[in-house]
């Protein structure tokens, strides 16, 4: 909850073709997160990946999102 806003602030910042958000070491996942998450996929459609942790995967899977385009496998 507390850095959600940030990465949603700092991902898109500036203007880029290809965005990589690396959430391989994130161990906690929560609502504030997926919703920042959700509206970054909304900001710059096409051209995200994210690349989740074990643990955010499963709370993306457990939301209903763990189907979208930009998430890679674990």
């Amino acid at each position: 909850m507390a850095t959600a806003d940030t990465m949603l602030q700092t991902a898109s910042r500036e203007p880029a073709g290809r965005v990589e958000l690396d959430l391989r070491a994130v161990t906690f996942f929560d609502s504030a997160a997926i919703h920042a998450l959700v509206r970054l996929a909304q900001r710059l459609p096409g051209t995200l990946t994210v690349l989740p942790s074990r643990q955010v995967r499963r709370v993306l899977e457990i939301s209903g999102l763990g189907e979208q385009e930009w998430l890679r496998p674990v």
